[in-house]
């Protein structure tokens, strides 16, 4: 017989019923999301005044780029949403099958009879239909995750050349080549230092860094020399008084963008480049429009934003429940640097011209999308899982009305 004291068993299956599990943002996490929100959003203001000009001259209305941002800003949000609530630790059997797609999709970017859903755009073929999908962006996830997963599954073999870094070289070197192809030099190498970058955190030898990068760059410098565009970057950046007209005008006139923002910049939409003087003002160059508009301060501010983003993110990575998780959320946290960085070198005159986006800012729906994404990860590594009532469950930021499952990040 059951006591006085004792709850009856519908109780208890009424109680059970109320609980759910949830994932509670930790506190890196909510200032990741805050910094990727500002980022967003003052993206769309820059992104408006930078091609408002090009989409009228295009016969479109001065919106045209903004409402398709909008679009993959909408779809981002969601895909986001998915991310942060998925176990990242998930990803780790799904490492394969995102590697795999990623090639075949690049594949078809090259492949001769293909050339209907991926037409050739300013000289490349890094889209399928139309402009809907960019493969490469999808290989930034690609590299991270799948390099993650090899690295814990190999454990202590990473120290071995044979075994331990060579398979990294075949599968990598294989998405290098097919970037190469369409060509994306910058690209391929995008992947290639994402990939030193999580084999150094995962504790690969140096000296095996120190043999590869001896071997690559005669790879890279051969591969270079047959792509005559990378050719003449290197000469408009090396000396650009001497350089053709027709390959440094655009740093040049990225230069003179910057240098005529001064430090507080001509003001929110009074700049000139956008006229039709700098190409591909609301991407590639985007940063150009930041400096002339916003000036020296407004660049600087774009670098602490990133900075905060670096922090954040790798201070996650120091808190990560796994060590998979842990080399994710570096490998996320420098593609994303990486691209920022380089950007902003470029149109600064700090590096040669390369074509990388400026993440959360520049027009591109895939970048955008696959950034977000990247940051919902990101987001679910600094979170924790915990048991709540039913009624506070579908608020993240509530208080556990019992005790969590999981360690709560940094």
């Amino acid at each position: 017989m059951l006591s006085a004291a004792a709850p009856s068993p519908d109780w208890r299956q009424a109680a059970d019923r109320r609980v759910r599990e949830r994932w509670r943002i930790g506190p890196s996490g909510r200032a990741l999301v805050l910094v990727t929100a500002v980022l967003v959003a003052f993206g769309l203001a820059v992104l408006y005044s930078a091609s408002a000009v090009v989409a009228v001259e295009a016969g479109k209305g001065s919106a045209l780029y903004l409402l398709r941002q909008l679009a993959g800003i909408v779809a981002g949000i969601a895909c986001f949403a998915v991310a942060a609530k998925v176990d990242a630790e998930r990803w780790y059997k799904w490492a394969w099958p995102v590697m795999l797609v990623t090639l075949a999709l690049m594949l078809l970017t090259i492949l001769p009879f293909t050339q209907s859903i991926a037409p050739r755009i300013h000289g490349s073929r890094r889209f399928l239909l139309g402009r809907s999908m960019q493969p490469s962006e999808l290989g930034k996830l690609a590299v991270v995750i799948w390099t993650s997963m090899l690295v814990v599954h190999k454990g202590a073999a990473i120290r071995g050349l044979t075994k331990g870094v060579l398979p990294f070289v075949a599968v990598i070197g294989a998405l290098d080549v097919l970037a190469a192809l369409e060509p994306d030099l910058s690209t391929a190498m995008m992947y290639t230092l994402l990939t030193a970058t999580i084999l150094f955190a995962g504790g690969v030898r140096i000296g095996h860094f120190i043999a590869l990068g001896a071997l690559a760059i005669p790879v890279f410098w051969h591969a270079a020399e047959h792509l005559q565009y990378v050719v003449l970057r290197m000469a408009s950046f090396l000396d650009p008084g001497r350089a053709p007209a027709q390959v440094g005008y655009q740093l040049k006139q990225s230069l003179i963008a910057v240098g005529s923002g001064g430090f507080l910049g001509v003001g929110f939409g009074r700049g000139w480049q956008q006229y039709g003087f700098l190409p591909f003002p609301f991407n590639d160059f985007i940063a150009s429009n930041i400096g002339e508009e916003w000036g020296f301060v407004g660049l600087a501010l774009l670098i602490l934003a990133f900075a905060l983003y670096g922090f954040l993110g790798f201070r996650i990575a120091k808190s990560a429940r796994s060590p998979f998780q842990r080399l994710v959320a570096v490998g996320i946290t420098t593609a994303t640097l990486i691209n920022a960085y380089l950007h902003i070198g470029v149109v600064i005159g700090l590096l040669p011209t390369t074509g990388l986006t400026l993440p959360f800012i520049s027009y591109g729906r895939s970048n955008l999308m696959l950034s977000l994404v990247m940051t919902g990860i990101l987001v679910n590594i600094g979170s924790r899982r915990e048991r709540v009532l039913a009624a506070g469950a579908t608020d993240p930021l509530a208080h556990a009305a019992l005790p969590a499952t999981g360690l709560a990040p940094g």
